[in-house]
């Protein structure tokens, strides 16, 4: 996950100011220089490490309960990753404490695991994990409503995931970052609820975090990407029920909504092809 910010070039107060076209120029040059295609070698690897991270998942979501604490499910998630081969890819990550994110009801993203977040009832619990294998890295989340839950968030669930799927619907050789966005927002817009934009998705592979910036929202202040054959995307819509602003608590790490309304995220990697794309993480096929 990428903080949206963190993405635009800084001034060089040694220089002149570039104006906002030339910025963006050079930042789409510099995107495209840093994207990795991958050969079909490094696709099939990939396809191991994100199938190691969508059998987590799906673990998780079968076990979970509540009582259990979010160190609880970090706990199995990496035991599960480590006894398949492959190590967790956020634990020590820019010093990430952890091996996957928990976040739980207005907590939008990167929450840390802890003893103390105890899961209840109700609760909506959005678990996000990545595994590294021979070299490549997986990456995925789901968001899991425990038990019963309220029809409201029952609702943002169901949006959230179906954002992400309107999303790579859109993908395939040729197409555009922003038409992944532009599913992505109207779709989330026309069933009531908002796109987070202070965090983007990103390109995974040999690195956890690689180009282009994938995007949810409309924007002209990232490159517009046209998307090749061998690019693998970790797409990750984060859907609010209130306002789409989030802020960082103490920890340096967890977002939550600045309303305390709650947030739910989908993620899958997924692989660009010359007729459309392959889920990487698809959990269904486990």
């Amino acid at each position: 996950m990428r903080i949206f910010d963190s993405l635009l070039p800084a001034p060089n107060k040694s220089k002149p100011r570039r104006s906002k076209k030339q910025r963006h120029q050079r930042q789409k040059i510099k995107q495209r220089q840093g994207i990795h295609i991958k050969s079909e070698a490094e696709i099939e690897i990939m396809r191991q490490a994100a199938k190691i991270v969508a059998t987590v998942l799906k673990e998780i979501s079968e076990i979970v309960q509540p009582g259990m604490t979010t160190a609880d499910l970090d706990a199995y998630a990496e035991k599960r990753i480590r006894e398949m081969g492959a190590k967790p890819s956020f634990k020590g990550y820019h010093g990430f404490p952890a091996s996957i994110c928990s976040c739980i009801n207005n907590e939008a993203v990167h929450g840390i695991p802890s003893k103390k977040k105890v899961i209840r009832v109700g609760d909506v619990l959005k678990v996000d994990t990545g595994a590294y294998y021979k070299g490549f890295h997986g990456d995925s989340c789901i968001t899991i409503g425990v038990v019963e839950v309220a029809p409201e968030a029952e609702k943002l669930i169901r949006v959230a995931e179906g954002a992400l799927y309107k999303g790579i619907e859109q993908v395939k050789a040729g197409a555009y970052l922003l038409d992944i966005a532009g599913a992505i927002e109207d779709y989330v817009k026309g069933n009531g609820f908002c796109v987070v934009e202070e965090f983007t998705g990103h390109g995974v592979g040999r690195n956890l975090h690689e180009e282009p910036s994938v995007f949810n929202f409309r924007t002209k202040d990232l490159p517009n990407i046209k998307l090749r054959s061998g690019m693998t995307l970790a797409i990750e819509p984060i859907v609010n029920a209130g306002s789409k602003m989030t802020r960082i608590l103490q920890d340096k790490w967890t977002a939550v909504t600045v309303d305390n309304a709650l947030s739910a995220q989908f993620e899958h990697t997924v692989l660009v092809t010359d007729t459309g794309y392959e889920i990487l993480s698809d959990r269904s096929k486990l």
